[in-house]
C-alpha cells in the first residue's frame, strides 16, 4: 500500500547554525540567570560569563536571522498584507501539516509519546514569563493584549487555572523526567531562540511574531496530543494542558493578531519585517524539532505510514472538540 508521506532522516533534518554543546551551554545559562538569586561576591566573575554568553546568544540569534531573511524581506509591510500574510502561516508556515502530529494522535504509544512529551518540557521556555519580559515599554494596546494573555496563562488569578502547573502535573502524573542533558539540540535550540528574543530588547519586536506564531499554530499540535493522551486512555487531568491549549489558544491568536499585531505596524511599517522574521524563527526551529523527533521515533525507515486526512490543524482539532 502507498503511504502518504515519503520521508527521509537524511534529506529532511537541517543543520543547526551552532552545536548541541553549545545549545546546551545556552539552556544552562539561560536556566541560571533567570532564576531568582542572591548577590554574591563573585559578581565580576559573573559578568564575564554574561558577556561571553550573550554574544554567543546575539551570534545564534543572527544566523537564525539570516537564514529567513530573505523570505522575511518579501512579506508586505501594510496592515492588512502583513495580517493576512502571518494568518496564512498555519497552513503554509515551516512545520504546518507535519506528519508527525497525525502519528501521535492515532498511532503513537504511551512510551513514544511519552519521549515525545519530555522533550517538549525539556525544551519548554514558559509562555508566561516570555510574554511577562517581550510587553516591557511597547506601546499601549499591545501592551495590554499582553497583559491580557498572561493573566490566562496565570488563571485569572486562580492557582488550579495556571497554565505552567498544569504542565508540570503532566510531566510527574507521567514520570517524566526533562533534562538538558537528555533533551534533543533542536528542542533546547527553541527555547533558546524564544527566550533570546523576548529578554534581549534589541529583538522585541521579533519576540512579540515568534509568540504570535506560537498562538496560531498550537492548537492543531495541541489537539493532536491530547487526542494521543485520550487514545492511551489518560485521565482529563493529565490531558487538561493540551486539551485547553487546543481550543484557548484559537482564541488568543485571534486577538493578539487583532490587538496586538495590527496596531503594531499601523503606528510603524517597518515592525512587520521584524515580526515576520520572529514568527519564521519560531516556525523554522519548530519545524527542526519535529524532524528530529521523528527520526528518533520511526528511526531509518525509508517510508512511515501516517493517515490520510485534512490538514493536523484542523482534524485533531475537530478531534478533541466533538469529545470534549
Amino acid at each position: 500500500m502507498a503511504t502518504l508521506f515519503q520521508w527521509s532522516p537524511a534529506a529532511e533534518r537541517r543543520t543547526l547554525p551552532f552545536t548541541a554543546d553549545q545549545q546546551r551551554r545556552l539552556a544552562h545559562w539561560n536556566h541560571d540567570r533567570l532564576a531568582p538569586q542572591f548577590p554574591t561576591a563573585d559578581w565580576r566573575d559573573d559578568l564575564e560569563r554574561e558577556y561571553d554568553m550573550r554574544r554567543t546568544e546575539v551570534a545564534f540569534l543572527e544566523a537564525l536571522r539570516a537564514e529567513i531573511a530573505d523570505e522575511a524581506a518579501t512579506v508586505p509591510t501594510d496592515v492588512e498584507g502583513f495580517i493576512a500574510w502571518f494568518e496564512a502561516l498555519q497552513d503554509n508556515g515551516p512545520g504546518q501539516g507535519d506528519p508527525l502530529f497525525p502519528w501521535i494522535a492515532e498511532q503513537a504509544s504511551l512510551d513514544e509519546i511519552k519521549w515525545f512529551l519530555e522533550q517538549e518540557a525539556a525544551g519548554e521556555a514558559g509562555f508566561d514569563d516570555l510574554v511577562a519580559y517581550t510587553q516591557v515599554k511597547i506601546p499601549e494596546q499591545a501592551k495590554l493584549e499582553l497583559a491580557r494573555n498572561y493573566w490566562d496563562e496565570m488563571g485569572r488569578g486562580n492557582p488550579k487555572g495556571m497554565h505552567g502547573p498544569m504542565l508540570h502535573y503532566l510531566v510527574e502524573a507521567l514520570g517524566l523526567t526533562p533534562t538538558i542533558e537528555r533533551t534533543a539540540a533542536e528542542s533546547l535550540a527553541l527555547a533558546n531562540a524564544m527566550t533570546a528574543m523576548a529578554t534581549n530588547r534589541r529583538y522585541a519586536w521579533h519576540s512579540i511574531g515568534a509568540l504570535g506564531a506560537i498562538e496560531l499554530t498550537a492548537p492543531g499540535r495541541s489537539a493532536a496530543t491530547a487526542a494521543g493522551l485520550r487514545r492511551l486512555e489518560q485521565t482529563p487531568k493529565v490531558r487538561r494542558y493540551f486539551d485547553l491549549h487546543a481550543t484557548l489558544d484559537v482564541k488568543h491568536s485571534e486577538e493578539w493578531n487583532r490587538e496586538a499585531l495590527r496596531p503594531l505596524v499601523a503606528e510603524d511599517p517597518a515592525r512587520a519585517t521584524a515580526m515576520a522574521e520572529g514568527a519564521l524563527i519560531r516556525l523554522t526551529a519548530g519545524a527542526r524539532c519535529f524532524a528530529r523527533y521523528r527520526a528518533e521515533l520511526w528511526g531509518d525507515a525509508a517510508e512511515v505510514a501516517a493517515p490520510q486526512a485534512e490538514p493536523v490543524a484542523r482534524r485533531t482539532l475537530s478531534i478533541v472538540t466533538a469529545r470534549s
